[in-house]
């Protein structure tokens, strides 16, 4: 069920062993995953410091972004679940005092998008 709900939107967790092991060059020493989704190709991974949102560019998804957003400068951030109509999910992240969210994230699920708010929440909140 996880590489299918992968394939359509959802957010599944992944092993956070292998998550350090792939971002080994990205994390600074002693900095361990706390937890991490996989969304297509895409990361969304929580360590103890700091939000890493991973983005696979380009057709072979050599390419790679990561942004970086430690804790303590997300300022705020809003979870819009489905509709009747309008059936993505949205997580919508600002930092410091910025007008516009810095990052937004879509889902196709609630829960998906539930969970991993719930986990940024923990993260900020502390």
């Amino acid at each position: 069920m996880g590489l299918f709900s992968g394939l359509l939107g959802n957010a599944s967790q992944k092993d956070v062993e292998k998550v350090e092991r792939q971002l080994e060059a990205i994390l600074i020493p002693d900095e361990r995953v706390e937890l991490a989704f996989s969304l297509v190709r895409d990361l969304i991974v929580f360590t103890e410091y700091r939000l890493i949102l991973v983005d696979k560019q380009g057709m072979t998804g050599k390419k790679t972004s990561y942004k970086s957003l430690p804790y303590g400068s997300i300022s705020r951030f809003t979870v819009e679940t489905s509709g009747h109509f309008d059936l993505d999910a949205e997580l919508k992240i600002w930092i410091s005092s910025a007008l516009e969210p810095t990052e937004t994230l879509q889902f196709k699920s609630d829960h998906s998008v539930v969970e991993i708010q719930q986990a940024l929440a923990a993260a900020v909140l502390k």
